[in-house]
């Protein structure tokens, strides 16, 4: 891609049946760290995210608790969903709710144009349905029940029992795509990642694809089929329109052209409704398919999926109250390849918050500062005759500012961030290799002390540009500190190694990662509704 092109990034919209845990905050981050890291590089970008707050799970959460879906809807998005976005530092650019007059209005377009296309027909279907996945589910995707549910068939997912319906419904003829949609997967190996995922989706259509149940008529908690107020739109089939009502399709003709096609962020779970029914919905209006749809691994706790049902969900909170919100964001997209599950332990976090953060970077740039004040008076010298050892750290961070953004052009967020830290070990070598506090002992050694000063503040300020998508709190303090030129979040990323300052520094008021001496829990502390 390349700069100064449009980049629109989605996370999936998330079910308002209870509260946020750090699996959906993980989504946020990466797709957050991804839009920060675009509009540095000059891209138009846009970052939407969002709550979905229809079907049978939202309404019976909601009657469960004695009150309207709508109601239930609106406490949960006000008091657990947006401020989630504020809890781990999130930069959206719009947050879309299924119960918004502009998604209900932009999905009746959209489902009256397939209806005029004769892409959707009347039919009955009988299935077992699982009320939380919202899914009707394969023979292959159910297991025995266990324990309470002993003798019934059970979702895999969810490991509660499926329900057996029928009903009239209407349906949209998915069977009609399947070659299409093989030869968009020959044709864009990356349009599905990681491989994988693509390996996956690919032979889930090979097998034939059924068409789509895209009504229920046994309640009425949805928006209503614009020809048949009867029946509602599926849960997924209105959920998934979200991305294109949020930037005006069907309205906004202008909008919808600069922002569309997305780059789709969504766990593993949900990938055959991004990357099997949502293009095809759009082939069939002739819209294009999305740029890229991305299937993240799940978060595991003691070798499970996260699970607010099994009482594994953590808080986002349990983490950000004592480690900080940056290190909330670094861990998880440091410690996890993006793509593949990964294990949360609360040892690991502890462990690379102390050698990574505080002692690794956090360190490196106290140091360096403290070092600037006392012997230059906090003026950055200009930089004398160099070394092979100088010239190594200019060529590390050109090299990594190259492969980080090289990463990132292929959603690898952990492999850019290994790229940024081969800097911050190199300058920590540095350092103790130069012993900038020994040549400051004899002033015969001030021109090499002024190279070896104004080499590890530039550095620092290529770091402090590089984190800025991570880190966006420390990074704008180092950058503050250092003289950086306007907000950190406005340069370049790609040519972070070329940052211009005011030449001085200011020490820094407190560490950028202060050491945490108190035990960390042992075990989970579980997301809870307030309401």
């Amino acid at each position: 891609m390349a700069t100064g092109e449009s980049f629109y990034i989605t996370t999936p919209i998330f079910y308002v049946n209870d509260v946020p845990h750090i699996g959906h905050a993980y989504t946020e981050v990466a797709a957050d760290v991804l839009a920060r890291w675009h509009r540095q590089r000059g891209d138009d970008t846009w970052f939407l995210t969002g709550t979905d707050e229809h079907g049978q799970k939202i309404l019976r959460t909601a009657t469960a608790n004695d009150t309207t879906p709508q109601s239930w809807a609106d406490k949960l998005v006000s008091e657990a969903w947006q401020p989630l976005l504020e809890a781990i530092n999130i930069s959206n650019d719009d947050f879309i709710r299924t119960t918004d007059e502009r998604h209900e209005n932009g999905v009746r377009i959209f489902l009256q144009r397939l209806w005029d296309a004769g892409f959707i027909y009347t039919g009955e279907y009988k299935g077992y349905y699982c009320v939380g996945c919202e899914e009707y589910k394969q023979p292959s995707d159910l297991v025995d029940g266990t324990g309470q549910y002993e003798g019934q068939l059970v979702c895999a997912i969810h490991s509660i029992p499926v329900e057996l319906l029928e009903e009239k419904n209407y349906f949209f003829r998915m069977s009609d795509f399947a070659d299409r949609l093989l030869a968009l997967y020959e044709e864009r190996p990356d349009f599905v990642q990681p491989e994988s995922a693509r390996n996956e989706v690919v032979s889930f259509v090979k097998r034939g694809l059924d068409d789509l149940s895209i009504s229920r008529s046994s309640f009425d908690w949805g928006i209503k089929v614009p020809w048949d107020e009867s029946h509602v739109v599926y849960v997924w089939f209105d959920a998934l329109m979200n991305y294109a009502t949020a930037v005006g399709f069907g309205v906004d003709d202008e909008t919808f052209a600069r922002r569309w096609p997305a780059t789709h962020i969504v766990g593993k779970d949900i990938l055959r409704f991004h990357a099997v029914i949502w293009p095809a919905m759009l082939m069939a209006l002739g819209e294009e398919p999305p740029a890229r749809v991305f299937g993240h691994g799940w978060l595991l706790v003691g070798g499970e999926k996260m699970s607010k049902s099994k009482l594994t969900g953590i808080a986002p909170e349990a983490i950000t109250s004592t480690f900080g919100i940056d290190a909330f964001r670094y861990y998880f997209m440091r410690a996890i390849s993006f793509g593949q599950d990964g294990s949360f332990s609360w040892e690991d976090l502890s462990a690379r918050y102390q050698a990574e953060l505080a002692n690794g970077f956090g360190n490196l740039a106290s140091r360096v500062i403290a070092m600037v004040t006392r012997y230059r008076q906090g003026a950055v010298p200009e930089t004398g005759a160099t070394t092979p050892a100088d010239e190594h750290i200019y060529a590390v961070a050109r090299d990594a500012t190259q492969q980080a953004d090289a990463a990132i052009e292929r959603l690898a967020i952990h492999e850019s961030l290994a790229a940024v830290w081969q800097l911050v070990d190199a300058l920590n070598g540095y350092i103790t290799t130069q012993e900038p506090w020994a040549l400051a002992k004899d002033e015969a050694n001030a021109e090499r002390l002024d190279t070896v000063l104004a080499t590890a503040v530039h550095g620092l300020g290529a770091l402090a540009v590089l984190l800025a998508p991570v880190l966006p709190q420390a990074a704008s303090t180092l950058w503050g500190a250092i003289g950086g030129e306007g907000e950190v979040s406005a340069q370049a990323i790609d040519h972070a190694f070329e940052w211009s300052g005011s030449g001085r520094v200011t020490p820094l008021a407190a560490p950028l990662f202060p050491r945490i001496e108190a035990d960390t829990p042992a075990t989970p502390t579980p997301a809870t509704s307030k309401a």
